[in-house]
This record gives structure tokens, sequence and C-alpha cells, in this order.
């Protein structure tokens, strides 16, 4: 029998680079915990991905913004957004004052 996980546990005590680790990788899904503490993509870094993302803040705060939009999107512990493929994005901000930690869901076919 599977037994349980928390994906809140075995937080790093320092975080230089966000953190991805796979929980899930199959055919048409990839499930992965992103940790985050003050990271932001770099200057000029839009995500242009091939398939969709459902992400969730479970820890944490962050800013997402879109290329389509004038604001960003705050997020916090609880929050989630479903970004459509191709939709062009950025995390602006992650805060430093603790760690964020993110689940990313990845689903539909790669055009």
């Amino acid at each position: 029998m599977p037994l349980p996980s928390s994906l809140l546990t075995d937080l790093p005590a320092s975080v230089p680079s966000e953190i991805f680790t796979t929980l899930i990788d199959a055919a048409d899904v990839h499930i992965e915990r992103i940790v985050s503490h003050g990271q932001s993509s770099p200057d000029g870094l839009w995500y242009d991905q091939g398939r969709h993302e459902w992400v969730v803040v479970l820890k944490g705060a962050a800013r997402l913004r879109f290329e389509c939009e004038d604001a960003p999107v705050e997020m916090k512990a609880g929050d989630c957004v479903n970004i459509p493929a191709h939709t062009r994005h950025r995390v602006e901000w992650t805060t430093p004052d603790e760690t964020t930690v993110w689940l990313a869901v990845h689903y539909g076919v790669q055009r």
C-alpha cells in the first residue's frame, strides 16, 4: 500500500535557485513541486509552454505576470491559476521572507 507524503516537508534551509522536483511524469500529465525563496524569472524571459499548466501556491506568496495583462496576479497560499498553453507568463516575484511552495500540473498535448 502506498504511504502518504507531504509536499511541505523536507524543505531546504537555503534555496539559492528554484528547486523543481518531479512527482509524476506520464504521457498526459507532468506534476512537479517547485520551491522558491525570493526568486523570479530572469529579466526578459517569458515562459511559452506547449502544455496547459495549473499551478497552486501551497505555502508563501508569489506574483505572476502575463504578457497580455497590465497588472500582475498576486498569489498567496491556497490561490491557483490555470495557464493555457502558449500563454506567455513569468514569475515576477516570490516572497523573500519565507519559502514559497508551488504545485504545478502540466497537462494536455504539446504542439
